[in-house]
């Protein structure tokens, strides 16, 4: 009998490389993506599990990119999707370029939205299926001097608590939200925000328990789950704290040189 199948983007690094890893584990095939030819390397660990494993080297900010990934399905049902490629972009909004900042809404936005779509049809046909997006705390708090990731993740968010509802007669598919806080990824090189408080801080999360907790709730068919009991209060505060207070505070964290700060 064939193993169930997932897919995992941004699964190169981090909570995705994570998530393909326990994936694999529980006997799923697998179909990675990523933007880097890191995937290759990273789908050799993942066949160790005994698995089939498909690597796709692509640009999800592309609906090119995600179509390239589909057609590696090769027609396959999806039993699991984990939405996890996501991309961050720090310093203030008026100093960056146009395709630094189109390249965190397509990728985040765009990209996983025409994924979602495509996957979510075919699951809700069938009425089976399990889909695990990433989103953020981040998506609570206006986020100086990383305004467009976080209102990017608070787009991710809110769509997901929307399409939950569109779907909610198709009983055999759960859409989950992981919704970390800062984790020790590569996410805040690729941000260039190294030089901040919150990029810098050694009280990030670990990527494996963040994905674990994900996958808890994932097989549970939760709707959400925030990773981390420091997140569970942060998150509750941000829900009763005046937008303007929120964003000082996060200003604080990541402004450039805050680092220099503490």
């Amino acid at each position: 009998m064939a193993n169930k199948f997932a897919i995992v983007t941004g699964a190169s690094t981090g909570i995705g490389f994570e998530l393909a890893s326990i994936a694999a584990e529980n006997g799923y095939d697998l179909l990675v993506v990523a933007d880097e030819k890191l995937i290759d390397a990273a789908a050799q660990d993942f066949k160790q599990h005994g698995v089939e494993v498909i690597a796709v080297e692509a640009d999800l900010a592309t609906l090119q990119g995600v179509d390239a990934l589909l057609a590696a399905a090769d027609g396959r049902q999806v039993d699991l999707l984990c939405a996890n490629a996501g991309r961050g972009l720090g310093h203030a909004f008026l100093d960056q370029d146009v395709s630094e900042w189109r390249q965190v809404v397509d990728t985040n936005i765009t990209g996983t939205l025409y994924l979602l779509q495509k996957v979510l049809k075919t699951m809700v046909a069938r009425d089976d299926g399990k889909v695990l997006i990433t989103g953020s705390i981040a998506g609570f708090i206006p986020g100086s001097f990383q305004a467009v990731y976080n209102g990017s993740k608070a787009f991710v968010d809110s769509f997901a608590d929307a399409i939950r509802n569109e779907i909610k007669d198709s009983k055999g598919v759960t859409v989950t939200t992981l919704m970390p806080g800062p984790v020790e990824t590569e996410f805040f090189d690729r941000a260039d925000m190294l030089d901040t408080s919150v990029g810098s801080s050694d009280s990030k999360s670990d990527p494996s328990d963040v994905a674990r907790d994900g996958w808890d709730a994932l097989m549970k068919g939760e709707a959400h789950i925030v990773s981390g009991w420091k997140n569970k209060v942060q998150a509750a505060i941000a829900h009763v704290t005046p937008a303007a207070v929120l964003a000082e505070q996060h200003r604080k964290m990541a402004e450039p040189g805050s680092a220099d700060e503490g």
